[in-house]
């Protein structure tokens, strides 16, 4: 038996502050789904940096359009999705594979730990004109199946 499923909202200032207080909410809901222990403690740990990433970034680039950030955290039984949306319509590099960049290290960081745990990333734009950073990871199985 996986996760319980659902979807919920966090929506934060954009402020560093924001960055551990999202990444602890998020957290705490991970764990009250159900996804605790052993079996999902690398996914666990995978998706709070990720939180933790995507916050702090759109905190330090989008602030300036965008006084929310608001971070979406969805559970379902097979996978697991968290995103980071804001007001600012510009379109981070690093999840295009821009390898000359000088910044956007924590894009690719989650880029990588998203591929390597057999997810998915990727940006989108929003009907308000800004953007939504998304990634999603599948849950680990059930021992034995």
């Amino acid at each position: 038996m996986g996760p319980a499923e659902g979807v919920w909202r966090f929506p934060a200032p954009a402020t560093e502050a924001s960055v551990p207080v999202t990444r602890h909410a998020v957290r705490d809901r991970l764990l009250a789904q159900g996804l605790n222990g052993v079996r999902y403690q690398e996914l666990v740990d995978d998706l709070l940096l990720i939180v933790s990433e995507l916050v702090s970034n759109a905190v330090t680039h989008a602030a300036e359009l965008s006084p929310e950030v608001v971070t979406e955290l969805s559970v379902h039984r097979a996978w697991v999705r968290v995103s980071v949306e804001d007001g600012d319509p510009y379109r981070p590099k690093a999840l295009e594979n821009d390898t000359g960049s000088t910044g956007g290290r924590g894009l690719l960081l989650v880029k990588s730990v998203t591929l390597q745990a057999g997810g998915a990333c990727d940006v989108e734009h929003t009907g308000e004109g800004g953007k939504v950073i998304w990634a999603s990871l599948p849950v680990p199985p059930e021992p034995g199946h």
